[in-house]
């Protein structure tokens, strides 16, 4: 789901007592192992298929599978894949699965060189270089300055000591690290006012990231499309301030060639103070004199894909329209630092009890600062520390690929086949802003007119009574299913009438309530490009929870049990609708359904 701000507070590696987190061969208070080994699956929807499924798709070896970088090119492999054994006709490019999004790397090259008072350093051995938009400014005999750790002004240098200076700074604390929303790398960024005068910022914190990450580092992503979104002198949420022309000169110089950014080994920061070891510098110490060839490139690339297959219809007519199903294939990526994925989940869930307990408002900073981490519990389980930097998304929204997955191998084992063909599309980019919805839908692969339905599953794999008020068992968050088509609301819930134990459809989210970070959901995820257009659509999912775009949000964290009950209803309301009448549109007025949840 696209990032909202609720549940994004700030990330303290501190909390309550971890839950038993699935140690190799044990279950976790989830009934969840650690691992699960991949595996054939069945046509039948089962929650060992689901489990064999996503512990691969949100495994760690997929990187968060962020738009534009490998680990999203890993994941539409896998969906890939399994299309084609599947037997399930690509509806991509070129007679592929993949629909390739004109996206592009702006990374720097292996032969970027750096050196101290003439002493090379080794690219991702001692240091990398962050990309922006555009090539840094030169760096040519700048002075090394310690200037303090990042996001503490109270222990930083000025800034006319910064001014012209390669700065070096300690990383934040993790009490005082960003959560992070949409991927990125947070947390040792420099701080604009301090340091805007710096020729280049560089934080020690790169060792402990493997080589895969380090690389990683060097190449986030820009759509091709995108624009530069400057200054110009208004202040956020109010009226235009005065604006220093001198000032407002400077940020677009900036923005032209912006300073620098860097990360270093710790060894690396000492040989550029020339001492032994980096610890124990004083705040304001400087160093040697620093030059540096920074290649910066621009390239396309094919990591920015949807996936797109079709399973044709049975009726010699009706095939020739689509029940669209959808689910995004992307998340966002990993973080800066790895630390403690088993405290990181401890503060989760004791944030979230503190949200539940304040009707979902958020929570005073004060009482998030208050929660403490019970080590003893977690070492009694964990004596090591399992260091984590990757946001698997494995709810977000690994549960629902997964269970667009579980639906195409269903209705592709059918003896006779819904009349209508499935349209199965897991879009990229929809934590970067619904980027491979509205690419798919400016650039159909099948005629649009011809798409009578789109179903969109994004989270479906939590929802329990701990993750949201009104969360069950049977709980499932049903939004825009009358909005556009009362035929499809009406549809929508007669399919889950027929189940021998029907879900708990809850419509609540169609309207305004008081928990802000929960509205306008309807306009939040891949499923709106498609209302747009004129196409009826209903949303699936179970809500956001404390693990949401954290390095929690773990396949072993999923209730599979519930994750299957939900994603059987939907392949059978997807077969219906193929059978079905084609879902009319209500004209100007939506139908919106009731405000509370209904069998």
């Amino acid at each position: 789901m696209k990032n909202v701000r609720l549940v994004l507070l700030p990330l303290a590696v501190l909390a309550l007592a971890a839950r038993e987190s699935g140690a190799q061969g044990k279950l976790n208070s989830y009934g969840n192992p650690a691992t699960v080994k991949p595996a054939p699956t069945t046509a039948d929807i089962t929650v060992r298929d689901l489990q064999i499924r996503l512990y691969q798709f949100a495994d760690d070896s997929m990187q968060g599978r962020q738009i534009g970088r490998v680990g999203n090119k890993k994941g539409t492999d896998y969906i890939a894949a399994e299309l084609k054994r599947l037997g399930v006709r690509p509806a991509g490019d070129n007679g592929t699965y993949f629909q390739v999004l004109p996206y592009h790397t702006k990374q720097f090259t292996n032969h970027s060189r750096l050196t101290v008072d003439g002493n090379p350093l080794a690219w991702e051995t001692d240091w990398v270089a962050i990309p922006g938009v555009r090539a840094p400014r030169p760096i040519n005999a700048a002075t090394v300055i310690f200037g303090g750790t990042a996001g503490d002004t109270t222990k930083q240098i000025s800034a006319a000591q910064a001014s012209g200076k390669f700065v070096v700074l300690l990383p934040a604390p993790p009490s005082a690290a960003p959560a992070g929303g949409r991927g990125g790398f947070p947390g040792f960024a420099p701080q604009p006012n301090r340091f805007a005068g710096a020729v280049a910022v560089a934080t020690v914190n790169l060792d402990e990231l493997t080589a895969a990450q380090r690389a990683a580092l060097n190449q986030p992503t820009v759509a091709s499309s995108s624009a530069i979104r400057g200054g110009g002198g208004a202040r956020p949420g109010g009226a235009p301030g005065a604006v220093d022309s001198m000032a407002l000169l400077r940020a677009q110089i900036d923005q032209l060639a912006p300073q620098a950014t860097l990360r270093l080994t710790r060894a690396a920061a000492a040989q550029l103070f020339g001492r032994r070891a980096f610890d124990g510098v004083p705040l304001g110490t400087t160093g040697g004199s620093v030059s540096a060839s920074l290649d910066f490139i621009e390239l396309p690339t094919e990591w920015a894909r949807n996936v797109v297959g079709i399973i044709p219809g049975s009726d010699p007519v009706l095939k020739n329209q689509y029940v669209a199903i959808g689910a995004h294939n992307d998340h966002v990526g990993f973080s800066n630092t790895p630390v403690d994925r088993d405290s990181v989940k401890a503060f989760n869930d004791a944030r979230n009890r503190l949200l539940l307990a304040n009707n979902m408002v958020t929570v005073e900073p004060a009482k998030i600062a208050a929660i403490r981490v019970n080590m003893d519990s977690i070492r009694k389980l964990h004596p090591k520390p399992r260091l984590d930097s990757i946001r698997n998304g494995a709810d977000d929204d690994g549960s629902g690929s997964m269970g667009v997955l579980e639906i195409a191998e269903a209705i592709s084992a059918m003896k006779v086949k819904p009349k209508r063909s499935t349209l199965l599309v897991w879009h990229t980019g929809e934590e970067a802003g619904l980027i491979g919805s509205s690419f798919f839908v400016t650039n159909p692969t099948v005629p649009l007119d011809s798409v009578v339905t789109q179903l969109n599953i994004d989270m479906i794999g939590r929802g329990r009574a701990e993750d949201l008020p009104g969360g069950s068992s049977d709980f499932v968050g049903v939004i825009g299913s009358s909005f556009d088509s009362k035929d499809l609301g009406e549809t929508v819930a007669s399919v889950n009438k027929k189940l021998a134990k029907p879900l708990a459809l809850d419509y609540k989210f169609d309207e305004t309530i008081s928990w802000s970070g929960y509205n306008n959901l309807y306009g939040r995820s891949d499923h709106i490009m498609y209302a747009r257009a004129g196409i009826p659509i209903a949303f699936f999912f179970t809500g956001l929870h404390g693990d949401y775009h954290q390095l929690s949000d773990e396949a072993e964290y999923i209730d599979y049990p519930h994750f299957q009950r939900i994603t059987s209803y939907i392949r059978d309301l997807t077969v219906e609708v193929g059978n079905g009448p084609r879902p009319r549109i209500n004209g100007t007025k939506p139908s919106r359904p009731p405000k509370t949840a209904i069998p």
